[in-house]
């Protein structure tokens, strides 16, 4: 029979187990969100800022920039597709037409809602089981976790940024012209 594991060991070991689970819950998130996005026609990037949208209600693109870590020209291509497919609309404020809101079209948008339909079922289901404190808990690790997320995009922002050199349009190492003849 093993020792029990020593206290930092054992929540050493906690602590991966708990990544290794995110990392699970995660990656077949992803999956899911695909293989909906493909069905609505959607890249997967486009179905997740919609799912924001949906959350959110009527933003501006700044604001879903703000909530996806996207930039304002990524987001303007986004809301692009989205439009054209049906999903959203753009709307002028009526105090300030320059300003231009993003809302859903919902009986367009709800044709995806029928993907979730069983895995909401189960989610609320499980959350049942919790009690008021494990689910603030289980809020409060969430909140954190996407605005860990956010910190985590724009630091990769930041490591595939390009040089100024290649924003200037000047090319990159190995993809000159080719060898220097002599």
């Amino acid at each position: 029979m093993k020792p029990p594991l020593s206290r930092p060991k054992a929540r050493q070991a906690l602590l991966e187990e708990l990544e290794h689970a995110m990392r699970r819950a995660s990656a077949l998130g992803t999956i899911f969100s695909q293989t909906v996005a493909q069905q609505a026609g959607l890249s997967s990037s486009d179905h997740e800022c919609l799912d924001f949208l949906n959350l959110e209600k009527n933003v501006t693109a700044g604001r879903l920039a703000e909530v996806t870590g996207l930039t304002t020209g990524a987001i303007t291509g986004v809301v692009d597709r989205l439009e054209k497919a049906g999903y959203v609309r753009r709307v002028r404020d009526d105090s300030d037409r320059r300003k231009v809101f993003i809302e859903i079209v919902p009986e367009n948008v709800a044709r995806i809602g029928r993907f979730y339909e069983h895995l909401q079922r189960s989610m609320i289901e499980l959350w049942s089981s919790y009690s008021d404190a494990e689910l603030k808990l289980v809020l409060q690790f969430t909140t954190e976790g996407y605005e860990t997320m956010l910190g985590a995009i724009e630091h990769l922002k930041t490591m595939v940024a390009p040089s100024n050199n290649e924003a200037a349009g000047a090319p990159r190492k190995g993809r000159g012209k080719g060898p220097k003849r002599s």
